[in-house]
């Protein structure tokens, strides 16, 4: 979690505040998506997290790739821009968000796959039609929507 935010903590506690970050999809050549199972949840998800100070979303997306799989791309292509109250989301340990997600789809990805972040559990390629059941509602959203 980036300092801002848990410094905003201190202050808010667990109530609900508003999150901007990105999230990337990752297709391999077989138009698998690129799922990591995450550590907090125990639940499938896209890569990504939230914004620091100074950072455009693109610079958030390229950041939350490589901490988070290890990849880099040459390109992030915008797909979405998402908000409301179905990307309400309460983490395990009781912070609430409203996210406001910038979706890209990584372009020319390259790089090893890597966990070295302690976020992830597990890094996949799962096809959209056999996606695992435990899908970050999130993920669920975003692929349906869009793949």
């Amino acid at each position: 979690m980036a300092e801002y935010i848990k410094n905003i903590r201190k202050f808010i506690g667990t109530k609900p505040l508003i999150l901007v970050g990105a999230t990337v999809v990752v297709l391999n050549k077989n138009k698998q998506i690129l799922l990591q199972l995450r550590a907090d949840t125990k639940e499938w998800g896209l890569p990504g997290g939230a914004m620091e100070l100074a950072e455009s979303l693109e610079q958030t997306a390229e950041r939350e790739l490589f901490e988070e799989t290890g990849l880099r791309a040459k390109n992030f292509k915008f797909l979405d821009l998402l908000s409301g109250q179905n990307l309400y989301f309460k983490y395990p340990h009781g912070d609430e968000v409203y996210n406001v997600i910038s979706v890209y789809v990584a372009e020319g990805t390259y790089g090893e796959l890597s966990m070295t972040d302690g976020e992830s559990l597990d890094l996949q390629y799962f096809s959209p039609t056999d996606l695992p059941a435990n899908l970050d509602e999130r993920a669920q959203y975003i692929i349906k929507k869009h793949f």
